[in-house]
């Protein structure tokens, strides 16, 4: 059953007919956003907004309501996802601040039991102090995100900084090539 359109698609500018049928050609780009191009050219050649809905395949003509409604709104930018999608971050900065901070501390043997971190380790760490619910991968997401990797001799080590004894004492020595390894 056919809308009347409360909201026609505005009329294109030529940069944006040209940005919207490279992505419905394109092999490269999300299947998502090829969709919604699909789905605006089809509207731009006069099709209504079901039979749009069917060539870009969608079950429904309110999708492609609601995204002509916003492409008039905001152009180009209606064919990505909304921000705010997607599952939140259950840490805080602060919260990550204190797993980077244990991370740095030195365990100690008699309270912590290992001379050495690993995630567990870690993990029963943090769970005795403020973070009593934190999960090992949540431990592991944010140390590789602040460029920390576990090495062989079974640390975690800042990806890029060696420790080098010197006659002076021990140093720490960056490697300025490690941005173009990773």
């Amino acid at each position: 059953m056919s809308k009347i359109q409360k909201d026609p698609l505005r009329e294109l500018s030529q940069q944006e007919e040209q940005a919207l049928q490279k992505l419905a050609k394109s092999t490269s780009e999300r299947m998502d956003i090829i969709k919604r191009a699909n789905a605006l050219l089809s509207v731009r050649a006069g099709k209504s907004y079901t039979e749009a809905a069917i060539v870009a395949g969608y079950k429904s003509n309110d999708t492609i309501s609601r995204l002509v409604s916003r492409f008039n709104q905001h152009g180009l930018l209606a064919l990505s996802i909304a921000t705010g999608r997607g599952r939140k971050p259950t840490y805080t900065s602060a919260q990550q601040t204190r797993i980077l901070a244990e991370v740095q501390r030195k365990p100690d043997h008699q309270e912590d039991q290992t001379g050495i971190w690993s995630l567990m380790t870690l993990r029963r760490a943090l769970r005795k102090t403020d973070l009593p619910h934190v999960g090992a991968e949540t431990i592991r997401q944010v140390l590789h995100e602040s460029g920390y990797s576990y090495q062989r001799t079974r640390t975690w080590c800042r990806t890029g900084y060696a420790l080098r004894k010197r006659k002076s004492g021990t140093v720490t020595v960056y490697d300025p090539e490690t941005p173009k390894k990773n």
